[in-house]
């Protein structure tokens, strides 16, 4: 069965944007992360994304992800209201807009992986009710050596609790520290 892989970059005080919703000061590296082995490994890695739909929204025109987004996989979108028009697919990027919840989204992304990796491209939001229903196998928190001083944080969900991790090895990626956790059940 695949693996569910979650994971963000948060500032060293645990935001991952600023009050405005930026997340200034936490990608200035984000160029030099293209191409290189930590990103081609996420990539190599991804089977299918499970992706949250302000993600989704983050491209101004969805029709650019089928030549240009790093994860050419199936994508499924967790959304209440699909777009009215799909976007483009080219044969190996599709798209499933998902209503259902989060358990369907689960289900699909990892029959579509197969033996191998979903990865969730989304918010905190989206990342902690998937952690909670326990449908999280890693959990990778990718530290900038920054202070947001304020904004939203990545961890503020009194569901998690109980969720329980085991530390993996860590990976450093220029001034990026990746923390790695398995999720424990």
């Amino acid at each position: 069965m695949a693996r569910v892989i979650a994971g963000m970059t948060m500032s060293l005080d645990g935001f991952v944007a600023n009050d405005a919703g930026a997340p200034e000061g936490l990608y200035p590296d984000l160029a030099a992360l293209q191409g290189s082995t930590y990103m081609n490994d996420l990539i190599a890695a991804t089977d299918a994304v499970i992706m949250g739909r302000g993600s989704f929204e983050m491209a101004e025109d969805p029709d650019v992800l089928a030549d240009a987004y790093e994860f050419q996989v199936p994508i499924f979108v967790l959304t209440h209201h699909p777009p009215a028009r799909a976007p483009k697919e080219n044969g190996r990027i599709s798209f499933t807009f998902v209503t259902d919840g989060i358990d369907s989204a689960v289900r699909q992304a990892r029959a579509a992986a197969g033996d191998g990796g979903v990865t969730v491209v989304g918010g905190p939001a989206l990342i902690s009710e998937l952690l909670a229903a326990g449908h999280v196998d890693e959990l990778h928190v990718d530290v900038m050596p920054v202070f947001l001083g304020r904004g939203k944080p990545f961890f503020a969900n009194e569901a998690l609790r109980g969720v329980r991790l085991e530390k993996l090895p860590t990976v450093e990626v220029g001034d990026r520290t990746s923390l790695r956790f398995r999720v424990l059940r």
